[in-house]
């Protein structure tokens, strides 16, 4: 075990703790994180599972809801529940579920959160209640930045994704007049930021926008003025699909590249025609390359190939159920169980560090590209 629980960090954490101690006169569900001798247990899953940038964690979550399946069926004598919490990825909605959850001494781990801010917004609730947390997609580099103890990812962070993005937009893309957009969230400017880094002297100019809007008339006014010959997005679906379509809709035919934020079907869909040739970087496997019977099993299940995160999710849900099944049953244990787990998932080989994030040499980057309305595998982006 690399990492040693401590049952509070901090002030805001002995906040969360009191207002977890405070509730336990409600109800907290049957079961409790004490354990005992039966095998099995109850998991928490929550995220955008629901609106405008679900597509993005649809994958993941019915990645978990097979190694969940999978692990039910074969072992009868050590039964798993999986309850799902949709956030719609909004911290304000992510707050309350993790208090429910935090609360119900019946949940013993928690699947999420898939977006940054829900999880930043989340993260001491569950540290002040002793819960792991085993992310499949938040990527910002400073949530293993802030001494969390229950934090985990089974993915890069953005440190790895903007540097990767910086060297495609060199190399590949050639880009010489770089105009950087994002939209002001956790995760938006973080990862502009790291690509802005990487990118130095290129960058022409960079813009925000916010979750919501609709009209980028002034973005792309920005845009022109700059003589950009590739823009750069870092945000969600929701805002880059009408950005990306009105940009070409003013005549603007720079190359577009988003990130793993826009990895949805709903992004080609929703930009139509524009979002032809769009380039999007994600730390995230594609289907081909996942290890074992993963895709063939996920496809059978759900008549679709893996997107987004599917493998991710896949991961995360089998480290904890290997937890569970190995008699880890109550909170402390299993936290411990994931800080030590050092063992080949099916997007990688999943070990991690002192800070909770995935062990860096395995992590992968690969670059993606709209063809015909459908997000394709493009290439692996070598770092330098």
């Amino acid at each position: 075990m690399r990492r040693n629980y401590v049952r509070a960090v901090g002030t805001a954490a002995l906040a969360a703790l009191a207002m977890v101690a405070a509730a336990g006169c409600q109800d907290a569900g049957s079961g409790t994180a004490g354990g005992g001798d039966k095998c099995g247990g109850k998991i928490a899953i929550f995220g955008a599972f629901t609106g405008a940038n679900s597509g993005l964690v649809l994958p993941s979550l019915n990645g978990a809801k097979l190694a969940v399946k999978q692990h039910n069926e074969k072992n009868p004598d050590c039964q798993v529940k999986l309850e799902e919490f949709d956030t719609t990825g909004d911290p304000a909605q992510a707050t309350p579920v993790a208090n429910r959850v935090a609360q119900d001494q019946s949940f013993l781990a928690v699947i999420g959160g898939h977006f940054s801010g829900e999880t930043k917004a989340t993260m001491q609730t569950y540290e002040a209640a002793g819960m792991v947390m085993v992310s499949p997609s938040a990527t910002a580099p400073e949530l293993t930045q802030q001494d969390n103890k229950a934090f985990h990812r089974v993915v890069g962070n953005d440190l790895t994704q903007g540097a990767a993005a910086a060297t495609y937009i060199k190399n590949t893309l050639k880009g010489q007049k770089v105009f950087v957009i994002d939209d002001a969230t956790t995760y938006g400017q973080g990862i502009a930021g790291e690509t802005k880094k990487g990118l130095g002297p290129l960058v022409a100019a960079s813009d925000k926008v916010q979750t919501g809007q609709s009209n980028f008339d002034a973005t792309i006014s920005k845009i022109k003025s700059a003589q950009a010959d590739t823009v750069v997005y870092a945000g969600y679906t929701n805002e880059a699909a009408p950005l990306l379509k009105q940009l070409r809709a003013a005549g603007v035919q720079a190359k577009f590249l988003g990130f793993d934020g826009i990895y949805s079907p709903e992004f080609a869909s929703g930009a139509g025609a524009a979002a032809e040739g769009a380039i999007i970087t994600c730390p995230c496997l594609p289907a081909s390359e996942a290890g074992g019977t993963f895709s063939a099993d996920y496809e059978k299940e759900f008549g679709e190939a893996p997107g987004s995160y599917g493998a991710e999710g896949y991961d995360g849900a089998v480290v904890l159920l290997e937890g569970i099944k190995a008699g880890k049953n109550t909170r402390q244990g299993l936290l411990e169980w994931v800080d030590s787990y050092d063992k080949q998932g099916v997007s990688k080989y999943i070990k991690f560090d002192e800070t909770g994030d995935v062990d860096k040499s395995k992590v992968v980057i690969w670059a993606y590209e709209v063809k015909g309305g459908q997000i394709t595998a493009q290439q692996e982006i070598k770092l330098s």
